[in-house]
């Protein structure tokens, strides 16, 4: 016991959580001093851009067009006091004099109850603030908001550090918010309820009000971003996987009622925090694609490579791009600013979270925080464009620059302008691509992705990026397809041209068209997507069907019931869907199944689906055609599962006796000793007795 002790105590005492406690020293919140403990990058240098009395406990940023960096804090979190007024702020920053130092902050909003998430757009900036979803304006151009609109609520407050937050615009023009485990949200929207219970991604059209869950789960997923070929990804701060590769449909750990989840590209990581996918011409070539994330508890700025395998990505961490020692360095968002820089938010806190010491512990700064700037030594920085100041054929210009942020701004702008001209200036820019190479391809699917920004299909430009060279176009004009469902052309024809992309050579794409076939509440989309059987398999593919047949669950199975439905006379694919339901609904057709094998490998998968989910009468069912073919595997998997589940099969089960008796061999015979037990069949106690003795 006092063994135990000991091992708890060094558990405790080495855990990030359990060290608050033992925080003694607070250091003063000297900002020389806290430079001078930095150890950044080769190559690198820090400044700092912003602190408090400007910013205090920065929670998130963003940048707008005008190359403002905008930033929530709360000086109220974790909980509000008593009658305490709710009085947290949105702050802009501006560097008006170009030094890397911002010299200019205003008030936008205050009266705030813990914004954890901003994002500027739509001539004001949206606003994550407990329950709602705000947009706020400033109108009379005094820089501070004076019209407030709830844009959606019922958002879950049940855990203030797991509310929405890291709002960001998409390469499509959607905004993308995460909520986490502890949230319960329910919003009504013009196309109905959506609900989101536990963590998760949305994905919000705001002038549409087409609200969609992208993916679920998570622990508390504070980072998501997308590459240039528009793939997701993730981090989470309060689980150690990494970077988590994220795709439609896709369910990640704590993911309620999912008994199966994607894991992460980095299982042992530390807990990470914000998410940003470096770009620019002000960073070195090797640096551009790679990823930032917070190791917030380490005190420092982790960095990852991600690569892609023939469909599977991978990630290796790489050197650090700053850490220090210095307990209050909280890195928690990180943004690329209009100058090509790195701008990381520091909540700067000795004390993090909330659920490891007292809400009111004196040791928490309400009242500090930093925004650093890293730059590249030797590099020329950026401009900053205006957007505004554009022509059309401009903007389209800047759809294949390499800041990413600015091919967004450039979208977001289009958005604002007469479509004729923005469609013909697409146009032209559509026209003077003619290579291959990369960059080509990128730029044709920025173009398609103007098109979903702008809420304009175009089955021309989707059908040719379809038809793509490169796997990366085909498979992200897949998700576009799945995005305009209903838009261009019937259902027929959707799972027509979806099924095609089911038989792609690259997994990306069959991933992308499994998920899309779902869009179609249709036996015949389901019996599309298990086409993809025949084609080599990886786990993120294998996943997508996975989800696609709980997805198409009500369809499937009442086509499974009607005689010469494809899906039910293919028992491969019959399995796998009937595997991917996991519950009781999928027993009969299983009994069908193992009745007409017995002994096979199909058979063997119909019996592990009777033995998981059948009722005792219906495991009874079977009982007698394993005892018949004496299967020694077929009844050590009936054994363990009825175990399990504390279930007995009801029926004749004389025929374990009489196969007590039998000259089997011996793993055989150990099988049916086992269930003679299992299954208290006294008949056979008196043989067992013998066996006993032997």
């Amino acid at each position: 016991m006092k063994y135990l002790s000991f091992l708890l105590a060094i558990v405790f005492v080495a855990s990030p959580a359990f060290a608050q406690d033992t925080l003694l020293h607070v250091p003063k919140p000297d900002v020389d001093a806290e430079i001078a403990q930095f150890e950044i990058a080769d190559g690198f240098e820090l400044n700092l851009f912003a602190s408090d009395p400007d910013v205090a406990n920065p929670i998130h940023m963003n940048w707008d067009a005008e190359g403002r960096l905008w930033v929530v804090g709360s000086a109220v979190y974790p909980h509000i006091m008593p009658g305490q007024p709710a009085s947290d702020t949105v702050t802009i920053l501006e560097d008006t004099d170009g030094d890397g130092v911002a010299d200019k902050s205003t008030i936008f909003a205050e009266g705030l109850f813990i914004p954890t998430g901003i994002l500027p757009g739509d001539g004001g900036a949206y606003i994550a603030n407990s329950t709602e979803l705000l947009h706020m304006k400033d109108t009379d151009g005094d820089g501070r908001a004076d019209e407030t609109r709830v844009v959606l609520s019922g958002f879950g407050t049940e855990d203030t550090h797991h509310i929405l937050h890291s709002l960001r615009w998409g390469y499509d023009g959607l905004l993308y918010m995460n909520q986490s485990i502890y949230i319960h949200s329910h919003i009504e929207t013009p196309h109905g309820v959506k609900r989101l219970n536990a963590g998760g991604i949305w994905q919000f059209r705001p002038e549409t009000m087409e609200l969609e869950v992208l993916a679920r789960g998570f622990v508390n997923p504070w980072g998501h971003h997308f590459d240039v070929w528009g793939q997701h990804f993730a981090t989470d701060g309060a689980y150690h996987e990494g970077i988590n590769y994220v795709f439609p449909g896709a369910a990640y750990l704590t993911a309620y009622q999912m008994p199966r989840v994607v894991k992460g590209l980095n299982e042992g990581q530390p807990k990470h925090c914000g998410l940003e996918v470096l770009s620019g011409r002000h960073l070195p070539e090797d640096w551009r694609g790679t990823m930032i994330t917070h190791d917030f508890r380490g005190h420092r700025v982790a960095h990852f490579r991600v690569t892609d395998e023939n469909g599977m990505y991978t990630s290796v961490e790489l050197p650090e791009v700053m850490k220090t020692d210095h307990v209050s360095f909280r890195p928690v968002d990180v943004k690329m600013g209009p100058d090509g820089a790195i701008y990381i938010a520091d909540w700067y806190n000795p004390i993090i979270q909330h659920g490891e010491v007292d809400f009111r512990d004196p040791r928490r700064d309400h009242e500090h925080g930093r925004i650093w700037r890293i730059t590249a030594k030797g590099r020329d920085l950026l401009e900053q464009p205006n957007f505004d100041a554009m022509s059309e054929d401009e903007l389209a210009d800047m759809l294949d620059v390499p800041e990413r942020w600015n091919r967004i701004h450039a979208k977001r702008e289009m958005k604002t302008r007469d479509q004729a001209r923005v469609m013909a200036a697409l146009g032209e820019k559509w026209a003077s691509i003619k290579g291959d190479s990369d960059a080509d391809n990128n730029l044709r699917l920025e173009i398609l992705w103007t098109h979903q920004t702008l809420d304009v299909p175009s089955e021309t430009l989707l059908t040719t990026l379809l038809k793509s060279e490169d796997y990366r176009v085909r498979a992200a004009a897949v998700r576009v397809l799945s995005e305009w469902y209903g838009r261009i052309g019937d259902d027929k024809l959707y799972i027509e041209r979806a099924g095609k992309l089911i038989w792609d050579e690259h997994p990306r794409v069959r991933l992308e068209a499994v998920r899309a076939l779902t869009r179609v509440k249709d036996g015949d989309a389901a019996e599309a997507a298990l086409a993809v059987l025949q084609k080599p398999m990886d786990r993120f593919l294998d996943y997508a069907l996975w989800t696609a047949m709980r997805d198409l669950k009500d369809e499937w199975l009442s086509d499974l019931e009607e005689s010469g439905s494809g899906l039910s006379i293919n028992h491969t694919n019959v399995l796998y869907a009937l595997k991917a339901l996991g519950s009781r609904e999928a027993v009969l057709p299983a009994i069908q199944i193992y009745k007409e094998r017995r002994v096979d490998d199909q058979a063997n998968q119909a019996l592990e689906i009777i033995a998981d989910h059948g009722s005792s009468e219906q495991i009874g069912e079977v009982i007698g055609d394993v005892i018949e073919y004496a299967d020694a595997n077929q009844m050590n998997r009936l054994v363990d599962a009825t175990r399990r589940r504390s279930v007995r099969p009801r029926g004749e089960l004389s025929g374990v006796v009489d196969a007590l008796s039998k000259d089997l061999q011996e793993e055989k015979r150990l099988a049916f000793v086992r269930a003679a037990g299992a299954w208290r069949v006294e008949e056979a106690r008196g043989e067992l007795e013998t066996l006993a003795g032997d």
